[in-house]
């Protein structure tokens, strides 16, 4: 967002977006709700898994590196780019200036590659339900694995970033090297895009309409038991879930990356004066993606909550419980009542987490 203007004494180095009080207060308000939401909802589900054994499984340990990677990114870099974005100067030195660079395409790069092992796995766990699962271990081994490649891809931002001290304040920025054979830069930007955004959204959105598909087809016989019926809307309820966590994270992404494709393009757009609010609602879109998934889980799993009256508090847990497994748990208690979880199933392709 740094400008440099020409002017008949030489060059101009200040700060060419400055803003009424009203609005950045109004900007301040906006992003530290991302923060406080985000913080809340995500260590919560941290909290939720690592507290309790029977929920550390293949899937919520995805969930796991997803909140994780979600709830890093809006402390470490929401405020930041910010106070960065408002006062086009930067405050925090050379340090946070490559980590400021850095982190955010390795947290995205992890949170979408979490989101589209899970999508793999209900897509394995529903097309294929007799093939073996992933084991703890390997899920721990496959969650170490998109770290590296999330910090491998992010390395030259950090890398080439450095700070800049012009007349009155300090700028951070990358200075990209300069190749005859291609535009390092653009290239690498696209890859980014393409990598953290456009490749794991195809794998997703193809996995899913498989799934979708699978499940839609299925009609319900007409002498079908109730059981059966509730069952089969669970499980389609369960994937519209998981849809509506794919879109959102798609919707609030997008914006993002047509803006820094366009700028590597059309730079001179960004001289205008309007970009720094162009700039603050799309990094604000973006970042507020690190806050949804909790309210989706809490929103959207209502009857998963309600159908379990009778079981410990910790059975309540939205789609994080294990209880939720591919056959029916039947408990018999001694006053000759009978207690069935409804929305686990005995039929083989659950969509359930476990």
């Amino acid at each position: 967002l740094a400008i440099v203007n020409d002017t008949s004494n030489g060059t101009d180095y200040s700060n060419q977006f400055v803003q009424p009080v009203w609005r950045i207060v109004l900007w301040a308000i906006a992003y530290s709700c991302i923060v406080i939401v985000s913080v809340v909802g995500n260590v919560t589900v941290i909290w939720i898994i690592m507290a309790h054994k029977r929920m550390r499984t293949v899937t919520n340990y995805f969930l796991l590196n997803l909140a994780f990677a979600e709830v890093s990114m809006s402390v470490f870099n929401t405020v930041v780019n910010f106070t960065y974005a408002v006062h086009n100067e930067w405050y925090f030195g050379l340090g946070y200036c490559r980590f400021h660079n850095f982190f955010p395409i390795a947290a995205v790069f992890a949170s979408i590659y979490s989101m589209t092992a899970i999508a793999v796995d209900r897509y394995m766990a529903i097309i294929h339900p007799l093939q073996q699962r992933m084991s703890a271990t390997e899920t721990k081994v496959t969650v170490g694995v998109i770290w590296i490649l999330a910090l491998l891809l992010a390395f030259p931002q950090y890398y080439y970033s450095t700070t800049f001290e012009l007349p009155g304040r300090v700028v951070c920025d990358i200075s990209w090297p300069e190749y005859r054979v291609c535009d390092f830069k653009i290239m690498y930007y696209v890859c980014v895009a393409i990598l953290i955004y456009f490749l794991p959204l195809l794998v997703m959105a193809c996995a899913y309409l498989v799934v979708g598909l699978t499940l839609w087809a299925s009609e319900i016989p007409g002498d079908s038991s109730d059981r059966y019926k509730e069952q089969l809307i669970a499980k389609r309820k369960v994937v519209k879930m998981m849809i509506v966590v794919v879109c959102t994270f798609a919707i609030c992404w997008f914006p993002y990356h047509v803006y820094f494709l366009v700028f590597q393009f059309f730079p001179e757009l960004f001289e205008e004066t309007f970009i720094q609010q162009v700039y603050l609602a799309m990094m604000w879109l973006a970042m507020s993606s690190t806050m949804y998934n909790p309210i989706i889980y809490c929103c959207l799993n209502d009857r998963y909550t309600h159908t379990h009256t009778h079981t410990h508090t910790q059975s309540r847990i939205s789609i994080l419980d294990r209880n939720t497994r591919t056959h029916t748990h039947t408990h018999t208690h001694t006053h000759t009542h009978t207690h069935t979880h409804t929305l686990t199933n005995n039929l083989p392709n659950t969509v359930f987490y476990k």
